[in-house]
């Protein structure tokens, strides 16, 4: 689990219901079933619209990586890389076929195929190359769905808040009902630039930094196995993957 991730959830919980408290208005303030609707669904509606139903669909399925990301750790790819190439220096290529089986990552695994069925260097690194990029590029725009959602939840805060207001002035008559009704207008804002700005934005932050770790990661095998094929030196090949850790 992220821990930077559950702490920032927690201090966002903390800001938004101990200032209420400490402002004086209370949690209760807080709750407009209007405001919540028009915010909340109105938001979602503009997403849906906005979003092709594929890559709104695989923004939830890497929404959970904000809490647990799912990045493949750099020094053992490195590892990884330097026993094959060790094994394809000694014994051949052929003799990672082993590898193969016990390899869980689909990427490691589609490159080291190719290694192994003596793919030429140049397209080893131009079929995982495409797939890098079709993939990064997927996962970029699943990212983009939360910097959607943080860019319209706002603007339908202001929506509810003019509907809210607009409801205020037709009680100018009892002055009774101004002050909580324009308390209640402006719940809509809060819900709408809380949102935003506590969860919607920095969830697609930090999923595009994600992703770019992936994609380095990825980088690192493609440029290891192309190294197995070309035959250098376990050594070297470790100094040049050395290399992607900054």
């Amino acid at each position: 689990m992220d821990a930077l991730t559950i702490t920032g959830v927690v201090l966002a919980l903390v800001a938004m219901l101990g200032g209420s408290v400490l402002k004086g208005a209370g949690l209760a303030a807080l709750w407009n079933p209007a405001a919540f609707v028009i915010v909340i669904v109105g938001t979602f509606a503009a997403i849906l619209v906005q979003t092709p139903k594929a890559t709104f669909m695989r923004a939830w399925k890497i929404f959970p990586w904000i809490f647990k990301p799912e990045v493949a750790d750099t020094e053992a790819i490195i590892t990884k890389m330097v026993e094959w190439s060790e094994i394809a220096r000694k014994q051949g290529l052929l003799c990672l076929e082993p590898a193969l089986e016990v390899e869980k990552d689909p990427f490691a695994q589609k490159a080291l195929q190719m290694l192994v069925d003596g793919a030429e260097p140049e397209k080893i690194r131009e079929t995982m190359e495409l797939d890098l990029d079709v993939k990064e590029k997927a996962n970029t725009q699943s990212a983009k769905v939360f910097e959607g959602l943080g860019i319209y939840a706002p603007t339908l805060g202001i929506i509810g808040a003019v509907l809210g207001l607009i409801a205020v002035m037709k009680n100018l008559a009892d002055p009774s009902k101004l002050g909580h009704g324009i308390a209640a207008a402006f719940t809509a804002t809060i819900y709408g630039i809380g949102i935003a700005n506590l969860f919607c934005l920095p969830t697609a932050n930090k999923l595009k930094e994600i992703i770019k770790a992936q994609s380095h990661a990825k980088e690192m095998i493609i440029e290891g196995i192309i190294a197995i094929a070309e035959g250098e030196n376990p050594r070297n090949l470790e100094t040049r993957l050395k290399g992607f850790i900054g």
